[in-house]
């Protein structure tokens, strides 16, 4: 390949990393780029995991041999199998500069020549692969994990010069792989409270919206638990904000393990006292124990006076749910009437009979709504 091919094969590859929209779609670009740039049939993104002491492999792509997968579940390999990730990523790296990449054969290395039997070399023989290209990625100035690319049997052999343009090729990645997730880091924090590390409001009404959609268009049920917290403004004001905010980070600790009971839920702060649970697909009496398990846990607490905890569900008599503000009425209103009565449990919109008050206060013009909640919050002691 020319010098001419080999930059418009790091400018196609750059290309297709900025134009993924996810994770995902980045290493399926970096792998697919680089399969193709050093005329490979398949190619591999890993990602080491310290942590863990392994490879693990994030993407598979070109052709595919038996038992391999375009995203993996839990393809991985212990990192102690492959003494060129020390040897690579740590002694050579040590020495000054970077490392660089390296060829292997199904044959092993050649005498004077070097390289690595054991996994590599077996894999290659296994998968019916003739040759393969392992160029190690660095990122933020740390070794991140690698690309590899093969060839099949009968095809010509990588040479030292395919090396070298498979570590700028690793380089180019490892630029995509950065951006993507300062891209993902911001999306992340543009949607997490900063205080409690879950969900914030923005999240909650994107998920709502696709939520009620899919209500509309499939029937699936979809619950939504408000919850206020009691007692946020005694403790603020007796005990200062600080404590005030170890009660709402501790409770928005037990609204996630609660949450957990329902697959999916995402549990959300809305902002001051209030949080709530979103569900798709559990049933209304499911989410309604396990909101009444979130009142149970939340009493429990040494600071504060338990919650208020109001739910709505798709599944209940409240009748049409065709837009996610009527859902957040219902659930918020249910909410207020928990709040007013000290109820100890959850009160649940649509479950007294055909003329349910919460319903009612739901659906109630706004101005005589807010009212209402108004004479609800009279009822009972400040905080």
């Amino acid at each position: 390949m020319g010098d001419e091919s080999r930059l418009a094969a790091v400018v196609a590859l750059a290309q297709g990393m900025a134009a993924a929209h996810s994770s995902r779609e980045t290493w399926r670009a970096a792998a697919g780029g680089a399969r193709r740039a050093l005329g490979g049939s398949f190619a591999a993104l890993s990602v080491w995991e310290r942590e863990l002491g392994r490879l693990r492999v994030l993407v598979n792509v070109g052709e595919l041999a038996e038992g391999e997968e375009e995203f993996p579940e839990d393809e991985s390999y212990p990192v102690h199998q492959f003494a060129e990730i020390t040897e690579f990523l740590h002694e050579r790296w040590a020495g000054g500069g970077e490392p660089d990449a390296w060829v292997e054969t199904a044959q092993g290395p050649e005498e004077g020549r070097a390289g690595y039997c054991h996994q590599r070399v077996a894999a290659l023989r296994r998968r019916g692969r003739g040759c393969c290209v392992v160029a190690p990625i660095v990122l933020h100035g740390r070794a991140w994990g690698e690309l590899y690319v093969a060839r099949p049997v009968g095809e010509p052999v990588f040479g030292r010069a395919d090396a070298d343009f498979a570590t700028v090729l690793a380089s180019v990645a490892a630029a995509g792989i950065a951006q993507t997730e300062r891209l993902e880091e911001a999306r992340r924090l543009a949607f997490t409270d900063s205080l409690t590390g879950l969900a914030n409001r923005r999240a909650v009404d994107a998920r709502l919206d696709e939520a009620v959609e899919l209500h509309r268009r499939d029937g699936a049920v979809v619950s939504l638990v408000v919850c206020d917290v009691n007692g946020l403004k005694r403790v603020n004001d007796t005990l200062g904000h600080s404590v005030g905010d170890r009660l709402l980070e501790r409770f928005g600790t037990v609204l996630s393990l609660c949450g957990a009971m329902l697959p999916g839920a995402l549990a959300a702060r809305l902002g001051g006292d209030e949080f709530c649970l979103l569900a798709v697909g559990p049933s209304a009496d499911e989410v309604v124990k396990a909101a009444d398990e979130v009142c149970r846990r939340a009493v429990e607490l040494d600071i504060g006076d338990g919650v208020a905890c109001g739910v709505a569900s798709t599944q209940d008599p409240i009748g049409p749910v065709r837009s996610a503000r009527r859902l957040f009425r219902l659930a918020d209103a249910a909410q207020y009437r928990a709040k007013a009565e000290r109820a100890a449990h959850p009160v649940v919109a649509g479950r007294e009979g055909p003329d349910d008050p919460v319903v009612r206060l739901a659906d109630e013009p706004s101005r005589e709504a807010d009212g209402e909640r108004r004479r609800f919050r009279g009822r009972h002691a400040p905080g």
